[in-house]
């Protein structure tokens, strides 16, 4: 998928045209240009749910020149909050607004958009539901609209080893055959021991 391409949201659900109508209409992906912006997340999965927020992954090597960008640009939004943390060993800078009925998060690190984990995830993500077809996307949706939270619903549903969240980063390159196992071994998994919704969301 050309994930760069955002056209496709606007021929998806009613919930992935607000966010397309969003991004033109905040003309995100102009303002945020120098720090190669991608959309990540559960939108270009489509298993976004009423709560889902959008993810813009970007590369940022001066997080104090992206941070005055951003401020000045978005600083009046409802519910602006802008802070500097630390993810994944490196200096990040998290910036969250809503607007109209859709919450947005921008990502900064110093590393490539999509070297970034969130984007290796979701590489990761659409090659499993590629895989497992539309039951898969229906049963993580299922899953994230009782409460989980997406890297965790895919490991509920494929049955990934381990923690969900690193095991996602190994699939994102993985061989095609290496990935059907995975999926087929899963599939087995669920015959063994099904689902039960009430017993996994998180708290």
């Amino acid at each position: 998928m050309f994930w760069n391409d955002l056209t496709y949201l606007n021929r998806g659900s009613d919930r992935q045209r607000d966010a397309f109508r969003v991004l033109i209409e905040l003309d995100l992906m102009s303002v945020l240009a120098d720090f190669e912006p991608v959309l990540a997340g559960t939108f270009p999965l489509g298993l976004e749910t009423p709560e889902s927020d959008l993810d813009i992954l970007c590369n940022a090597e001066d997080l104090e020149h992206f941070a005055t960008l951003v401020t000045a640009v978005y600083g009046d939004q409802d519910g602006f909050d802008l802070r500097h943390t630390e993810k994944n060993g490196l200096p990040t800078v998290i910036c969250n607004f809503h607007y109209q009925n859709i919450p947005i998060e921008i990502f900064a690190q110093p590393r490539p958009s999509e070297e970034q984990n969130a984007y290796l995830h979701m590489v990761a993500e659409a090659r499993l539901l590629r895989e497992g077809g539309e039951e898969a996307v229906h049963a993580i949706r299922d899953l994230k609209l009782g409460g989980m939270k997406t890297e965790p619903a895919f490991g509920e549903y494929f049955r990934l080893s381990d923690d969900p969240y690193e095991t996602l980063l190994t699939l994102a390159d993985v061989s095609a055959e290496e990935l059907s196992d995975v999926v087929i071994q899963a599939k087995f998994g669920r015959r063994d021991r099904p689902m039960k919704l009430s017993s996994i969301i998180e708290a």
